[in-house]
């Protein structure tokens, strides 16, 4: 059978990140994706120039619609804006927690802007976070959501990801990213207790929508019925091979979009 799963997030025209991005890796990893615009945003490889938000009632509208029609197997939610959407999507999934629930919680953008109000926080972190299977923060929005300085070794992330686990989501993973070393680990905190995940860090300025694509393919392989520790191996792999690939594609001149299709389409098409 295969699965269904919804993309709760912003659209990115330039199509690297947000719903286009989710539904690239959805299709990647053989599952029908479908799609709740929570805001428009106008930007390319090069940032963020405007956003457009969608009223909260009807990002609620738009996530009843599709649970009145079609099986859900899993939900991946990505850009929120503010306290109000943030709020209205807590509200619709609120009697839907018996599926697998994905938070990315985009915060900042590639290029710096601000994708979550302040004042979002507060809802995220006490309306969503309990709904969530597993939680993707990368270090700066773990330090955020925790209002703690920004980890910079495995001691700092390990400690963080369990907090964010205390807050109410099931699993936290925190990325590594961000930390200044030729590695990039994640640490996945579970009730059993910690797992790594090692990875060289891929020397390419293309990682235009790398937490989007890494959400979806977490929530896809959840959807299929992995457990944590399996989907974050199977997702991480996937990803892996789309920013290894990201410089067959020519897009734009900023930070380009991974290759979400690496393993299906060939160079010479």
């Amino acid at each position: 059978m295969i699965r269904n799963v919804l993309s709760i997030a912003g659209s990115d025209p330039s199509g690297g990140a947000g719903i286009q991005a989710d539904l690239k890796a959805f299709s990647a990893r053989s599952v029908y994706g479908m799609a709740v615009l929570t805001a428009l945003t106008a930007q390319n490889t090069q940032g963020v120039s405007g956003v457009h938000l969608v009223p909260p009632q009807f990002v609620a509208d738009q996530i009843n619609a599709v649970f009145a029609d079609v099986r859900v197997d899993a939900v991946k939610i990505g850009m929120i804006a503010n306290a109000g959407i943030a709020d209205a999507v807590a509200s619709a999934l609120t009697d839907h927690r018996d599926i697998p629930i994905v938070i990315d919680p985009v915060m900042i953008a590639k290029g710096g802007a601000a994708l979550l109000a302040p004042e979002a926080v507060d809802v995220l972190t006490r309306r969503l976070l309990p709904l969530a299977t597993l939680l993707t923060p990368n270090l700066p929005e773990a330090a955020a959501l925790l209002h703690q300085p920004v980890a910079t070794n495995r001691a700092d992330m390990a400690a963080q990801a369990e907090r964010l686990r205390a807050l109410g989501p099931a699993a936290v993973l925190v990325k590594g990213g961000h930390l200044d070393s030729d590695e990039s680990p994640d640490v996945l905190a579970t009730a059993a207790g910690l797992h790594w995940f090692e990875a060289r860090r891929v020397p390419t300025k293309n990682t235009h929508g790398t937490g989007c694509t890494l959400s979806s393919a977490l929530a896809a392989e959840l959807a299929k019925g992995a457990s944590a520790q399996e989907a974050v191996a199977i997702a991480k792999d996937y990803l892996a091979g789309a920013v290894a690939a990201a410089g067959r594609l020519t897009v734009g001149s900023g930070h380009g979009p991974v290759q979400h299709f690496h393993a299906l389409w060939k160079d010479d098409i």
